[in-house]
């Protein structure tokens, strides 16, 4: 969770910071480059989240970890140092490279170490560690951003990525649980195969429009949140507040919905965060404006944001065979990352086009289509059978798992 903390920071932080890049006048960003910039860190983890899995085979997840958070740090500095909009955009891809490969890597320890009936709060806790990240980032931004600018965030970012960096290179980090010996008995193409063919391929395609949907809302805010609520009319330090409100409430629901989702399901719970994203999205486009109801509807889409995709991760990775988990999970969080991409970059279109307004309507119709497919994949999620994918035999039979 530590380690998702500071991957959490160094993602989260581009959005507290984007009022003082579009006036920083050495930049010269505008609001379409902004949110492109903003999405390329996406990008990067999309190809660090895909490749960790296959890496962390051979090298061990303990060394992949090392060096994703080395390559997140060294993004973090280059960001501070930035002298335009090339170099900007080049630092946010390397650091989004490492933040992929780290976090797929983590969850996947984290999810090996579950007891049996705790998956959902063992994912939750790993992962609280993202908006934690972001909490953090909007309480700095509070009295530094005034005061000394944007640049010193990243410095701060880069200086905590290299103290967990410490760190896990003196942990231990077990490679013989029996999650991890599950993993080693297929070969790459037995799991790409379960993964990618038959009723396995169904359920890609449905995790992947539920991750791609809901990041398109959910990182999409996390960029473009504060500059919203300035364009509401909301001072920037209240605009900041409110930022905090949306991770703040993340975090909290992440906990709450985990814990229910260990007794009740957790494809079912993910219908329940779907619909709140939903409901907060509607509720900024028909609401008046004002603190109290843009509090709520911040609120739901905070709690509906980051626990729904807690949530697909851990359905996604208990839906396969246990030899798959780890691919599965590099699979949600890669298809994750493609929709956060989208959702800076949308958004920066929408915003620049129809202010706020048009920024909830494009991530409401984004909401309204996650919560479609949550709903298939609870659908799935209730007929499914390790026993329906079958483990590729070396010849032309198949063995199931």
């Amino acid at each position: 969770m530590i380690i998702t903390v500071i991957e959490g920071f160094n993602l989260i932080v581009f959005g507290s910071v984007v009022p003082l890049l579009l006036e920083d006048a050495t930049l010269g960003v505008t609001d379409e480059q902004t949110g492109l910039i903003g999405g390329l860190v996406y990008i990067g983890a999309v190809l660090g989240a895909l490749l960790a899995p296959v890496l962390a085979e051979r090298a061990g997840r303990k060394r992949v970890l090392i060096l994703a958070i080395g390559l997140f740090a060294l993004g973090a500095v280059l960001t501070g140092a930035a002298t335009g909009a090339s170099m900007l955009a080049v630092a946010r891809f390397l650091t989004g490279f490492g933040v992929g490969g780290a976090l797929t890597t983590a969850m996947t320890v984290a999810r090996n170490s579950a007891a049996a009936g705790r998956a959902s709060i063992v994912v939750t806790v790993t992962m609280a560690g993202i908006p934690l990240g972001g909490v953090v980032a909007s309480l700095l931004a509070i009295p530094i951003l005034p005061a000394f600018g944007w640049r010193p965030m990243f410095f701060v970012g880069a200086g905590t990525a290299l103290a967990i960096l410490v760190a896990v290179a003196a942990m231990r980090i077990p490679d013989d649980t029996p999650q991890e010996v599950a993993g080693r008995e297929w070969t790459g193409r037995q799991k790409l195969a379960a993964l990618f063919t038959g009723r396995g391929a169904v359920v890609a395609l449905v995790v992947a429009a539920c991750a791609i949907a809901n990041m398109v809302a959910w990182q999409g805010l996390n960029v473009w949140a504060t500059q919203a609520m300035v364009s509401l009319g909301h001072s920037l330090s209240a605009a900041l507040l409110l930022s905090f409100t949306l991770t703040g409430a993340a975090v909290l629901g992440s906990f709450a919905s985990g814990w229910a989702a260990d007794r009740h399901g957790s494809a079912l719970l993910a219908v329940a965060t779907a619909a709140c994203t939903l409901l907060g999205m509607a509720g900024m486009l028909v609401l008046p404006v004002s603190v109290p109801a843009t509090v709520v509807c911040v609120a739901l889409m905070g709690i509906g944001g980051h626990s729904t995709m807690n949530l697909v991760h851990t359905t996604a990775a208990d839906i396969y065979p246990l030899p798959v988990r780890a691919a599965a999970l590099g699979w949600s969080n890669s298809t994750s990352f493609v929709g956060s991409f989208l959702g800076p970059t949308l958004g920066g279109a929408a915003i620049a086009s129809g202010g706020a307004h048009g920024l909830f309507t494009t991530y409401g119709v984004a909401a309204a289509i996650c919560f479609l497919a949550v709903s298939s994949l609870f659908a799935a999620d209730r007929g499914s059978s390790h026993a329906a994918f079958r483990q590729p035999a070396a010849g032309s039979a198949t063995a199931s798992h």
